[in-house]
């Protein structure tokens, strides 16, 4: 599948994706690609995320590609079920927080626990860091493989947004391509 053939949900985790972090660039470099708001990005309610991550699904023309990123990844997997069938045909998760451990995360954002370990119902591609300060590798595994999505090792890239250095996040785009690719 091309980028051009579907419609790609940008999924920001809590306080949302600004300007220069990844998610928002590509937002302005995938024509078919916008971000999916909230009403409050910094006091996230669960329901509420998960609500209008199902309506961007439902109001799309085209087959869905989720890109999801920290809280984003954790609304997506919980809003899944509630998906119409085939309409989501992938998801690419970048930089799960294990909220059930709530590892340096505000407790807005611990709320969303406990974190479903159904697998999803589309491929999906999990990238987790070794120096995540909100996950660690090996739980972000647990998840994936729980989730039935291939995991790959992005290293020491902490947190995989601006703080840990990943403004545009070429290589992201690159494994976005790949991705799409296989689906």
């Amino acid at each position: 599948m091309k980028t051009g053939d579907c419609d790609i949900l940008i999924l920001p985790g809590y306080a949302g994706s600004g300007e220069e972090h990844w998610q928002a660039r590509w937002a302005g470099r995938l024509r078919t690609g916008w971000v999916v708001a909230q009403a409050d990005w910094h006091q996230p309610d669960p329901e509420d995320w998960r609500a209008r991550i199902v309506a961007a699904v439902e109001a799309a023309t085209r087959p869905v590609v989720l890109i999801a990123h920290s809280l984003g990844v954790v609304a997506a997997v919980e809003a899944a079920p509630r998906f119409p069938a085939g309409v989501v045909r992938g998801a690419m998760l970048v930089a799960f927080p294990d909220i059930e451990t709530c590892q340096n995360l505000p407790a807005s954002v611990c709320s969303f626990a406990p974190v479903p370990r159904d697998p999803l119902p589309f491929p999906a591609l999990l990238v987790a860091s070794r120096t995540d300060p909100h996950c660690s590798y090996e739980r972000a595994e647990e998840f994936g493989a729980a989730w039935g999505a291939s995991v790959v090792d992005a290293g020491e890239a902490g947190h995989i947004n601006i703080a840990s250095g990943h403004g545009p996040w070429p290589e992201g785009l690159m494994r976005l391509a790949g991705f799409m690719s296989t689906i």
